[in-house]
């Protein structure tokens, strides 16, 4: 698995940025197709990772587990590892991702309403 170079312009913007504002700093560490899904998945329990894989299953395993470790890195998400053969490892929310949870509750409710909407101007250009 790949990491960021110190030195990319990526990493140079996101130190940088951070301090810009709040927004950007949510917006960076939130970042990414897949990682508001996973700590929706995770509201309510705790799962191993090839239980994320089953309810994400579009998800590589390359970007699932760089994702897992970002969140681990960022405090989103707790990680067990479980001294047994095999070992067994779980995921959880960390304090900080379960307050995120009315934002991407309502996030959902604006998702769904939103889609509607676009699906109803959609069938409106077919009609017209």
């Amino acid at each position: 698995m790949s990491k960021r170079k110190l030195t990319s312009t990526n990493n140079r913007n996101r130190n940088e940025l951070s301090d810009f504002c709040g927004m950007n700093y949510a917006l960076d560490i939130l970042a990414g197709r897949w990682k508001l899904l996973i700590l929706h998945k995770l509201e309510n329990k705790k799962l191993r990772y090839s239980d994320i894989k089953k309810i994400l299953p579009n998800i590589t395993d390359r970007m699932l587990t760089l994702h897992l470790q970002e969140m681990e890195r960022d405090r989103l998400v707790i990680r067990t590892v479980y001294p047994e053969v095999p070992p067994r490892v779980e995921y959880e929310l960390a304090e900080s991702a379960i307050a995120l949870a009315p934002v991407w509750k309502q996030l959902e409710q604006w998702g769904l309403a939103h889609r509607e909407i676009l699906e109803g101007i959609a069938v409106d250009d077919v009609n017209t």
